[in-house]
């Protein structure tokens, strides 16, 4: 027997709430952020960071953020 949490794409499982995004900002900048779904990061690109998605959890921490180039 086949659930709908069994039968979701990966995908799906770590989708971000699209009012959150809206409501999210860099906490270093205040500026807004862009959502890149295939890494699962929001993009700062003001402060030149990507703030990590863990389990559909943003991470807003400087510190847990990557560098962008």
């Amino acid at each position: 027997m086949t659930t709908d949490i069994d039968a979701a794409p990966a995908e799906t499982a770590t989708a971000i709430d699209p009012k959150l995004l809206e409501i999210l900002v860099c906490p270093l900048t205040k500026g807004t952020l862009d959502y890149d779904r295939a890494r699962q990061e929001l993009v700062s690109r003001q402060a030149r960071l990507a703030y990590p998605i863990r389990d559909g959890i943003p991470i807003m921490l400087p510190e847990e953020a990557r560098p962008l180039d």
